[in-house]
């Protein structure tokens, strides 16, 4: 017999999570703003706050003078931003934008950090850094020193609206604690849940286990009326098979389990970061706390 998740529960302890304050990293490029046209995209759905970041890429060791060139220019751009993306806000909506300085890393974590229920919203390219950013090890840094979820977008167009979320279930007891928040964004897009069971392994027992992890999820979503169809996929590749299912079904978000992600040895080749480097939409991460279950069950960790 397998634990069971009270999602119901889950949902109540991680209802605040849906996110309210959007921060977006932008170093001024078209590939950076794909992250800000995202956050925008909410905002016809919801009320939210949305504040641009951008950091000096000047070192301490450049001129006062030379640093205060790129502040003024951050400014500028800021300011022509404000102008262009204003009027396209919904929801009595609001922009802002800040400038920092330090590592880009930490200080969009910093950021993001500084709000109670905020996401960062970023496309994973740009001219100054940012695929370094969420492509490379930093990718998994940011995820895993925050506990906020966190967008990214690669270079396929950014959507309109949301009308299917891709929900994969793993192998893993975590898996589930993404359904909640996945749940919440269907509500706030009508969209329909595609929840699909990942596999690399044959063997009845595990597979049986993934169906019970599967079953519980859509049970929760039908008791809250949500539209959800269901599949089961077993390849060589978990990512390949997240990605392939996602653009076979016109998805336009993802939403994984950052689980394995470790603080102090990030490692390459995990799911979540394979995701962030491959996943041609949308994709949202969200860090699993350990969640004590008043029905006895303890959640920690795709």
């Amino acid at each position: 017999m397998f634990f069971m998740v009270d999602l119901v529960k889950l949902a109540r302890i991680t209802k605040s999570s849906l996110m309210n304050n959007f921060i977006v990293p932008v170093d001024f490029s078209i590939e950076s703003l794909k992250g800000l046209d995202w956050a925008v995209m909410f905002s016809q759905k919801k009320s939210v706050n949305i504040q641009m970041v951008y950091v000096l890429t000047t070192s301490s060791n450049f001129q006062p003078s030379v640093v205060e060139q790129e502040h003024k220019y951050a400014q500028a751009e800021f300011k022509k931003l404000m102008e262009q993306y204003q009027p396209k806000l919904g929801n009595a909506s609001k922009l802002r934008y800040i400038v920092k300085k330090g590592k880009v890393y930490r200080e969009v974590v910093n950021q993001v950090n500084s709000y109670r229920n905020a996401v960062v919203s970023a496309s994973t390219h740009g001219a100054s850094g940012f695929e370094e950013l969420f492509v490379g090890s930093n990718a998994l840094k940011i995820m895993s020193a925050t506990e906020q979820p966190v967008f990214t977008l690669r270079h396929s167009p950014v959507p309109t609206a949301v009308r299917k979320i891709v929900v994969p279930i793993k192998l893993h007891v975590d898996t589930r604690q993404k359904a909640p928040i996945a749940g919440e964004l269907a509500e706030l897009f009508g969209a329909e849940l595609h929840v699909i069971s990942i596999s690399t392994r044959k063997n009845k027992r595990d597979l049986s286990r993934l169906d019970s992890y599967a079953k519980q999820v859509v049970n929760y979503y039908k008791a809250r009326n949500l539209k959800c169809v269901s599949k089961n996929l077993v390849g060589d590749h978990l990512p390949t098979l997240t990605s392939n299912y996602a653009d076979a079904v016109n998805a336009e978000m993802i939403v994984v389990m950052s689980s394995s992600i470790d603080k102090w040895n990030v490692f390459l080749g995990s799911y979540a970061q394979q995701m962030v480097s491959s996943a041609t939409v949308p994709l949202l991460s969200i860090t699993p706390k350990e969640k004590h279950i008043p029905s006895g069950f303890s959640a920690t960790g795709g």
